[in-house]
This record gives C-alpha cells, sequence and structure tokens, in this order.
C-alpha cells in the first residue's frame, strides 16, 4: 500500500513537471520599460529567448521608431526554431545557439506583431504604444 502511494505521488511530479516543460514554462508578461526592451543609438532592442517556445510572450514597446527583435538561441532544437514573423514576411531557421536580429521598420501606435514557430504552438507578441 505504502509503495502504491509512492508510487501515484512520483508520477504525479513527472506529469506535472512535462506538462510544465512543454508549454514552456510559465507564461511571462512584460510591461513597458522591462528588461527586454532598450534603447541604443535611436534603435529599439526587443529582446526574446527562444527555447520551448519564446520568452517573454508579451512585450509592450514604444511606437514610432526603429525597432530590432534580438532572437536569443541557446541550444534550441524545438519548433521555437522556426520562426514566422507574418506581418513582415519573416520565416527563417534560427541557429540552434546564437542571436538573431530581426529588423522591424517603425510600427504605429496600436499595432501588435506576432511571431510564432513554423507549427503554430508556440507564440510572442509585441505590441507598441
Amino acid at each position: 500500500m505504502k509503495a502504491t502511494v509512492i508510487s501515484i505521488i512520483i508520477g504525479a511530479v513527472f506529469i506535472g513537471g512535462a506538462i510544465f516543460f512543454s508549454r514552456g514554462g510559465p507564461a511571462t508578461e512584460t510591461p513597458a520599460g522591462q528588461a527586454n526592451v532598450s534603447v541604443v543609438d535611436g534603435t529599439q532592442i526587443v529582446t526574446i529567448d527562444a527555447k520551448g517556445g519564446y520568452a517573454p510572450r508579451t512585450t509592450v514597446a514604444k511606437a514610432n521608431m526603429p525597432t530590432v527583435l534580438m532572437v536569443k538561441t541557446r541550444g534550441t532544437f524545438d519548433c521555437s526554431s522556426a520562426l514566422v514573423i507574418p506581418a513582415i514576411g519573416y520565416r527563417e531557421n534560427l541557429p540552434p545557439s546564437g542571436e538573431t536580429r530581426i529588423e522591424l521598420p517603425p510600427q504605429k501606435e496600436g499595432t501588435t506583431v506576432q511571431g510564432l514557430c513554423s507549427m503554430g504552438m508556440y507564440n510572442f507578441s509585441v505590441t507598441f504604444n
């Protein structure tokens, strides 16, 4: 009886962990001015991590200024390495590790640019205010 209860608890922990990691961890929300948005020499840089999904999943950035999406990969071999950004016609396979710069023209206030994996399983969005 005791061994059965322990086995059930261990199984539940493994299943819960598998579900947690398959969803890319907790969804992170990033208000304007947080760590993944910076301005360097008049260009806004929005940093997105790609591995098991995208983080942060939502970002708020400044409208009407040149923007670079800096997508970072670190041992990324899942579908989040096949990035699609429909608004700019971007469709590329990211390197397994490194940084990929994607230039965005200045976006109007209220515009949202979405990125997603080629399967549509993982996504992120950048809203410009």
